[in-house]
């Protein structure tokens, strides 16, 4: 049977202290809702509606062409959030997920588990639960003598008694559309916070002698809600745990889990070693037998097999097999680094194309420029490739060799293996097999620095 998911994504998070919608506050990478989103995607869901209400556009943006975005202009409780939702599934008539857009630890396989149990029994309703040692402030589950759920209720509205009830209701649900949003509309807010709760649907269920069911939760985690940014720090804690694990079960050797950071998303190829204090970000994916960090930021980068990056920060490039890079690298959005190169310690490199074999190893501008194959940089290279107002390219071909200390004032282009002179300044063009020399002859005063001192 088909299966839809509503994800409540409403409220504003009043102890987020944040101008930005609670969430949207981002969890390894990408926003709580983008989690909620994936995962229910993967355990299966064709159609997805996103209810939203403080920050509303903000949230549309986000979710672009994801899902279906509805409005609860006022937040009057869940049950009510649920309700906006009706006319985007007017002519659906499978199974129904709801979930929360601030449990971005939810697993896809938990929601997978919950759909296919509610689906083999036929429920009206199947609540996904949990046991917790401390349940405060969770609605307890109340069951009937035979173990079938009779009612929810919320911890501001239990008996002493039913306070002592250890399994909570999680706030994930799989219904049966068909009937759903007529029962909703018989719930009225009489509750201390005199809201419309969507648990009070449990009740309303049993009294049309409708069946409801429970899934118990493996792993209470995934269920752990965000509510300030202390349980928005304790929640990646365990999430970025669960991508490390993820790749160390595929092959990747992370010497510091503790101090690793990895996006959930990034993609790290079999027998790398990742060293502590690395940052792989975005949509990273790094190829086999790398060894990354120490202490490297790369951001949105495609990085092949055998690389080697320490002490370095990259953003949305491309680094070819077998190239290695920093200590102290800065690669800039847009460059694309080819195999076998060389870019060494304190060099920076912007929206270029260095080819295989080149070497720039150190202390090193490159901006704006397309470099051939084993063209060596000497040390203290400078492309001048801003004029104040325009951006111009240097062009320097295979086999060219920069002598250290020499500024390229573009536009200019170095043919085929020449040779420029160590401290030149270049404003044309260097001709292949040619050597380039641009400085004064030197002079000698003698005895200019003694007569100085006397």
């Amino acid at each position: 049977m088909e299966l839809a998911a509503v994800v409540l994504a409403a409220g504003k998070g009043t102890r987020m202290k944040s101008d930005l919608p609670k969430v949207l506050h981002p969890i390894c990478g990408q926003p709580m809702l983008g989690q909620v989103l994936g995962a229910v995607a993967q355990a299966g869901v064709t159609r997805t509606v996103v209810v939203a209400g403080f920050g509303f556009k903000q949230v549309a943006d986000f979710v672009g062409n994801r899902a279906r975005v509805v409005l609860q202009e006022e937040q009057l409780g869940t049950a009510h959030a649920l309700l906006q939702a009706e006319g985007e599934l007017a002519d659906f008539s499978g199974n129904l997920l709801v979930v929360c857009g601030d449990t971005p630890l939810l697993r896809a396989d938990t929601l997978a588990r919950l759909a296919q149990a509610h689906q083999e029994t036929g429920a009206a309703a199947t609540l996904l639960t949990a046991e917790m040692e401390d349940p405060t402030g969770y609605g307890r589950v109340i069951r009937t003598p035979d173990s079938n759920v009779c009612r929810i209720v919320e911890q501001k509205d239990a008996t002493p008694e039913e306070l002592k009830v250890k399994e909570i209701n999680t706030g994930v649900y799989c219904f049966q559309v068909s009937g759903l949003f007529q029962a909703l509309k018989e719930i009225s807010p009489a509750n201390a916070q005199g809201e419309y709760y969507l648990t009070d649907i449990i009740e309303i269920f049993v009294r049309q002698a409708l069946p409801v069911k429970a899934v118990s939760l493996k792993d209470n985690r995934e269920i752990l809600g965000i509510n300030d940014r202390i349980q928005l720090s304790r929640a990646e804690g365990i999430l970025r745990r669960r991508v490390l694990e993820g790749l160390m079960a595929e092959g990747v050797t992370i010497i510091d889990p503790g101090n690793t950071y990895v996006d959930a998303g990034v993609r790290v190829g079999r027998d790398c070693v990742l060293l502590p204090f690395t940052f792989l970000q975005g949509n990273t994916v790094i190829g086999s037998g790398c060894t990354i960090g120490p202490g490297s930021h790369i951001t949105d980068c495609v990085i092949g097999n055998g690389v080697e990056i320490q002490y370095s920060v990259l953003a949305g490039s491309q680094i070819g097999s077998s190239t290695v890079v920093g200590p102290y690298a800065y690669i800039r959005p847009d460059t694309k680094i080819g195999e076998r190169a060389k870019v060494g310690d304190f060099v920076e490199i912007k929206k270029s194309t260095i080819g295989n074999e080149s070497k720039i190893p150190h202390l090193s501008y490159v901006g704006d420029a397309v470099i051939g194959e084993k063209v060596n940089v000497g040390a203290g290279t400078i492309t001048c490739n801003y004029d104040g107002k325009n951006k111009y390219q240097t062009i320097l071909e295979d086999g060219v060799f920069i002598g250290s200390n020499t500024n390229l004032v573009a536009p200019i282009k170095v043919g085929k293996n020449a040779v420029v002179a160590a401290g030149s300044t270049l404003t044309k063009d260097v001709p292949a097999d040619a050597l380039g020399v641009a400085r004064e002859r030197q002079t000698n005063v003698a005895d200019w620095a003694k007569k100085r001192r006397s």
